[in-house]
């Protein structure tokens, strides 16, 4: 068995075309019926906000990978200096069952989820063709940084404008470099909302906050699952969701949606519908886009079998004698 941790990922590199290219082909193995994710239970004890999730899936086609994601989030860890979230994921042989790998990585859980953002991004700009994107990102944690860089390397010189906002401030010297001289920071968040073509949310809101109209034609990836009142959001027509049976449930804004104005899983799109057979052109221009990604186990076990993968090629990783 081999261990890899955010240190050994760090030193494999990351390669945002390549992620989001694994997330791109999973999501073509699971369309083909080839993947099994069931439900993901949700353990809580104490705390009600802290929640331990369980993530069992399996992946066939050319990944061939089965595993098991379980992943902690305890919102109030920043308080006494430990991430939100803590990542762990073993992959078994799916051929005998036996383990092995084992990671243990908050990073590797930042790189899915915007690798996922990253499909859906490259997609809607493949469709829309903007010549230049205005890129809002609400919340400057570790997912929200991940889905700048992860933006930066996708869009290139498309990316014209970057606004930032963080409830709890932010350090302007913690922005890349290479974009410094694009990037406002705001005191708010409807500056980023107002004036961006790409708005991603990546907080821990305790509150539901937006409760404006997306700006015409704009893409929303709503990450943190749980910032929009419905009524902000209840005219959108395009809807995309990674799977309508783990996104409907949980307090999400498409629950809230689903309760409140009569969203039914026939109104939404699904991430292949979308990759790989132009659902969004069904829509005009002006029509806003929105994502909301419960995270589907499939997609980390692929990305963690790359890195798996590439950390045997270049001898990085640490043997585990079973």
């Amino acid at each position: 068995m081999i261990y890899l941790n955010d240190e050994t990922i760090r030193g494999i590199g990351i390669d945002w075309p390549r992620l989001v290219g694994i997330v791109e082909e999973v999501a073509a193995i699971k369309e083909r019926g080839d993947c099994a994710h069931p439900l993901k239970p949700y353990l809580r004890f104490g705390d009600p906000v802290n929640r331990i999730i369980a993530m069992p899936a399996y992946v066939g086609g050319s990944v061939q990978a089965a595993g098991i994601k379980w992943v902690a989030s305890f919102p109030h860890n920043r308080r006494i200096g430990l991430p939100r979230a803590h990542n762990t994921l073993i992959l078994n042989d799916p051929a005998t069952g036996e383990p092995v790998a084992f990671l243990h990585s908050g990073l590797l859980n930042g790189l899915r989820t915007a690798a996922v953002s990253g499909s859906i991004l490259r997609a809607y700009a493949a469709e829309r063709r903007p010549a230049k994107v205005r890129l809002g990102l609400i919340g400057w944690g570790p997912i929200g940084r991940l889905h700048l860089e992860m933006a930066i390397a996708l869009l290139g010189d498309k990316l014209e404008r970057i606004t930032l906002y963080d409830l709890n401030g932010m350090d302007p010297g913690t922005v890349p470099a290479s974009v410094r001289g694009i990037t406002d920071i705001a005191d708010d968040w409807r500056p980023v909302y107002r004036g961006s073509s790409v708005i991603a949310t990546c907080t821990v809101a305790a509150e539901r906050y937006i409760d404006e109209a997306p700006p015409a034609g704009a893409l929303l990836l709503n990450v943190s699952l749980r910032d929009y009142k419905p009524d902000s959001v209840a005219k959108v027509k395009a809807i995309i969701v990674d799977d309508w049976q783990e996104v409907c449930r949980e307090n999400t804004d498409i629950e809230q949606l689903h309760v409140q104005h009569g969203l039914q899983e026939s109104d939404t799109l699904t991430i292949p519908q979308v990759l790989f057979h132009g659902a969004l052109s069904r829509f005009d221009a002006e029509e806003p886009v929105y994502f909301n990604p419960m995270g589907l186990a499939v997609f980390d076990i692929g990305i963690a079998d790359y890195y798996v993968g590439e950390a045997l090629r270049l001898g990085k990783g640490t043997r585990l004698k079973v």
